[in-house]
């Protein structure tokens, strides 16, 4: 399995049959979307029609099969949602024998129900931009603890290029928030079952 990273929350994960694009908005932000036709396009939040024609949109709970990778979605509170609301949808994404968290901008406070269907991750893609727009880097971190992943992969910081709706947090703070030491930074992630640590380690993925 691979991964990219483009910038927002927008992310490529990559097995041998299939590849998975999370929330390409990059359009909106100025930037180039990358949904390629075929590939599946999945999204955390609302969102607008696809640039390409993907092979399946997912964005909604549920379970999913494409080829060689099994999603599912989990219903959850968005960071600006009032309480009891569920506008967003959290992931729980295997393939190759590798387990793969998304949240998207939810808030910090996940139930026992939602830890239990997300269950034990390999992989945590968590946003780190905050200023009210999505998890700020403490919000992070409660996820973090509370997951306790082998790997952490911060998206949705400040980026030359993508304009938010709303400044976000630079990498650089976000990680000393974190107070976690980053692996080097690579450009495109290679994944495989016996890869990980058994301490949770934080991985910068360059833009692609």
């Amino acid at each position: 399995m691979e991964l990219q990273f483009y910038g927002a929350n927008c992310v490529r994960i990559s097995t041998k049959k299939a590849g998975i694009v999370v929330d390409d908005n990059l359009a909106a932000l100025g930037a180039k979307a990358i949904l390629k036709a075929g590939e599946v396009a999945l999204y955390t939040t609302a969102h607008g029609a696809p640039l390409a024609e993907p092979k399946l949109v997912v964005d909604q709970p549920g379970e999913y099969e494409v080829s060689d990778i099994s999603i599912t979605g989990i219903a959850a509170r968005a960071h600006m949602d009032e309480a009891g609301a569920h506008t967003a949808t959290m992931y729980r994404i295997v393939g190759e024998d590798v387990r793969i968290g998304i949240v998207g901008h939810v808030h910090p406070d996940l139930s026992n129900d939602q830890l239990e269907q997300l269950g034990r991750l390999d992989v945590l893609i968590v946003p780190v931009g905050g200023y009210g727009y999505t998890l700020d880097a403490i919000g992070a971190l409660k996820v973090i603890k509370a997951i306790e992943p082998k790997m952490v992969i911060p998206t949705h910081y400040d980026l030359a290029g993508l304009s938010y709706e709303v400044p976000q947090q630079t990498l650089e703070n976000a990680v000393k928030e974190l107070g976690m030491e980053p692996q080097p930074a690579v450009a495109k992630l290679r994944l495989k079952p016996g890869d990980f640590s058994e301490v949770t380690q934080l991985q910068i993925l360059e833009r692609a």
